[in-house]
């Protein structure tokens, strides 16, 4: 593994187009000990994506700029080996399946459960081991 690739197996990116969702996830990662890089446009994160390894991205379904399934696939291309978690507001099993289908690793409907989050988040990210 690169030092680049070891960095970013550190990192959270979080990708919500809600303020509110970001400060209160990017919080339960930072207590958790996860660094985490904030973005509330998929665009701003995509560039990001072509400019650096990323790890692990936890990204919101419903958002206004683009969908999140639109990001995964977009990042599907760009870094395949991201691991993805989804959250969303909505139950939705097409938008689950189909999030699944492109590989997300969890699917979470908000609020969720911390520690289960956490769990996950641990499980995704390579090179951190769970506790």
């Amino acid at each position: 593994m690169t030092s680049q690739e070891t960095a970013a197996a550190e990192i959270v990116c979080l990708v919500d187009d809600d303020a509110g969702v970001l400060t209160s996830v990017g919080r339960l990662l930072a207590s958790d000990g996860f660094k985490v890089h904030l973005f509330r446009e998929p665009r701003e994160f995509l560039a990001h994506v072509e400019a650096n390894a990323v790890g692990l991205v936890v990204l919101d379904i419903w958002m206004e700029q683009m969908t999140g399934l639109e990001v995964q696939a977009k990042l599907s291309r760009l870094s395949p080996g991201t691991r993805v978690i989804i959250m969303t507001g909505r139950k939705d099993p097409g938008a689950e399946e189909t999030a699944r289908q492109f590989g997300a690793t969890a699917f979470f409907i908000k609020p969720f459960d911390a520690d289960e989050f956490l769990a996950a988040v641990r499980r995704a990210l390579p090179g951190v081991s769970g506790t």
